[in-house]
């Protein structure tokens, strides 16, 4: 993906993941909250030649080369904002949920002992976010697996760690449905994980 950037569409219909999230948060989330990051991050770019050469990737990897104050932060907020989009729409389906096959399941289980215990850590990483952020799973810089948190619209690829995937917990992602009940919409998320799209993920 490069400049000039586009909204894309959701892989299913908004009204796919229910009872899990509802129809109406997948609407707001979506058509609101990341048409919001794109706009904003095309206008920050609008006068930025050099940056719109590079793609979505490279310019949260490069974030720190970037010596404006305002315009690093425009680009970590929304450029942030639209990766973590676009990844967290396709990491979902209707139907989805159970535990991972494949080489994500193999890595997580010689990582983490068993899906079982994986997951309990990764719950824990996502309610413990102070106010807005997301819960990942990385390869870190040593090539292993890593459980990590990051504020706000922060991506890892910042810290030059390699999403996997992410769980929004910004409330905007469950309030509607869930109140102020974020545990419940954590334990609620895993019944539409999409573990094939997340084995792509994976090796790639």
């Amino acid at each position: 993906m490069k400049y000039k950037y586009s909204l894309p569409p959701l892989p299913y219909s908004a009204d796919a993941l229910e009872p899990f999230i509802d129809t109406l948060t997948m609407e707001i989330h979506h058509n609101g909250h990341h048409k919001a990051y794109v706009d904003n991050l095309n206008t920050a770019l609008e006068n930025q030649i050099e940056l719109q050469k590079k793609s979505l990737q490279d310019l949260l990897k490069d974030l720190n080369q970037i010596s404006n104050t305002d315009l690093k932060n425009a680009i970590k907020n929304n450029a942030g904002g639209h990766y973590n989009h676009s990844m967290f729409w396709k990491i979902m389906k209707k139907n989805g949920g159970g535990s991972p096959k494949g080489k994500i399941g193999e890595a997580i289980n010689k990582r983490f002992e068993s899906f079982e215990k994986f997951r309990e850590q990764f719950n824990i990483a996502a309610k413990k976010v102070f106010g807005s952020g997301w819960a990942w799973l990385v390869f870190n810089k040593s090539g292993d697996l890593e459980i990590i948190s990051m504020p706000n619209q922060d991506n890892p690829l910042s810290e030059h760690k390699k999403p996997i995937f992410g769980l929004d917990v910004w409330e905007h992602a469950y309030y509607l449905k869930y109140t102020n009940k974020r545990v419940d919409y954590i334990n609620a998320w895993w019944n539409v994980v999409n573990w094939e799209q997340i084995e792509e993920n994976f090796k790639m």
